[in-house]
């Protein structure tokens, strides 16, 4: 799955870049590199640009360059002793 294709809002983890070499060092200088998490927060009409959130930046990516950034959803659900209730 490329990063043009995941639903809004839904963390994923970036797999592979298959970009040119320009384009991967600057993106990778913003943080947007292989492991790390990302996630759509909008996308542009009209097959305009996203608007993507990697870490603490966000940053608009055409979309043409986004379906060359490999990705693999990753679960939102917490692990049940995770979401233990805190008694005061």
């Amino acid at each position: 799955m490329n990063l043009a294709q995941i639903p809004l809002t839904q963390a994923a983890q970036v797999i592979a870049l298959d970009l040119p070499a320009d384009l991967s060092q600057r993106l990778s200088a913003l943080g947007l590199r292989i492991n790390s998490e990302v996630k759509v927060l909008r996308r542009g009409w009209l097959g305009g640009p996203l608007q993507l959130r990697v870490g603490g930046t966000e940053i608009m990516l055409r979309r043409d360059a986004a379906q060359g950034i490999k990705v693999r959803l990753i679960s939102s659900e917490m692990p049940s002793a995770c979401s233990a209730e805190v008694v005061a």
